[in-house]
């Protein structure tokens, strides 16, 4: 009985999944944006006073085009978002799409880890500035904080659970890299990456590995930083990420870092060569 419960609720999500697809299709872009800024800010579009005409362009674009580009869920598109405007420093937008994260069902941790994800990559102060931002739309929501408490590790073992997530990912290409390093830098420097990206942060109860992949991806493409991009692109897809997500992902983050650090990365997402390898965390 139960089977024939599951074939049905998942014929009903399928066949509600492409009515609502061809209903889409049938909108024009104003008409997507119009219901896409509604269920993101629980409002009416309304005409800018002072800027009409880039506004429209800019509605229309994000979100009458991108978000119904590709195969992610709003959840994943403002999770996507939140870490790219963290980045950015651009705060105001920032606190408007923490807010809307929280309308399309993002719990308060899962955007709270998100944002905390991004400290390895742009530092603690701008992770500061953005957890600020966090912690005053939670406020005023009236959501107490702290939020509970998402470690996992302690000193005495986030090495060790740092490095088996880290060699499951990315091997000991690190290690290797900085071996010709001096003296002592060519254990400090990799093991500042073990212990801080992800013994601190990786282990996290909160996000999965396979978000946490996927958005480190998007941070260091709003960042330029194209020299650890390709590795990343792989371990995204280890962590249990496929091409299209991860395609759809720098779609999503087009109109906050711009068109050139995300086609970066989506060149070397067309260019990876991940059938050599097997996802690990597949969530």
């Amino acid at each position: 009985m139960k089977f024939f419960q599951y074939i049905f609720f998942a014929a009903l999500i399928f066949h509600t999944n492409f009515v609502n697809a061809e209903e889409n299709k049938a909108m024009t872009r104003s008409e997507r944006a119009d219901k896409t800024y509604e269920q993101l800010f629980l409002n009416k579009r309304t005409a800018s006073p002072t800027d009409p005409e880039f506004m429209e362009i800019l509605q229309r674009n994000i979100f009458g085009e991108v978000f119904y580009t590709g195969n992610l869920n709003d959840q994943e598109r403002e999770l996507i978002t939140v870490v790219s405007l963290a980045t950015m420093q651009t705060l105001p937008q920032l606190k408007a799409h923490i807010g809307a994260a929280l309308n399309v069902g993002n719990s308060p941790l899962t955007i709270r880890e998100a944002i905390y994800q991004c400290a390895p990559f742009i530092g603690f102060p701008r992770t500061l500035n953005a957890i600020g931002v966090f912690n005053e739309v939670v406020q005023e929501r009236n959501i107490t904080l702290p939020l509970e408490n998402a470690g996992t590790t302690t000193d005495a073992d986030r090495h060790e659970k740092g490095l088996a997530i880290q060699t499951e990912l990315y091997g000991d290409e690190v290690k290797k890299a900085m071996s010709s390093l001096p003296a002592e830098y060519k254990d400090i420097v990799p093991d500042t990456l073990t212990d801080f990206c992800f013994g601190d942060f990786y282990t996290r109860s909160g996000l999965t590995i396979q978000q946490r992949e996927l958005l480190s991806l998007v941070i260091l493409t709003a960042l330029g930083a194209e020299k650890q991009l390709s590795a990343h692109v792989i371990g995204a897809f280890k962590a249990g990420n496929d091409k299209e997500t991860l395609l759809a992902a720098m779609v999503q983050a087009i109109p906050y870092i711009g068109l050139p650090n995300a086609m970066t990365a989506i060149n070397l997402i067309k260019e990876a060569d991940v059938d050599n390898y097997q996802p690990i965390y597949e969530e």
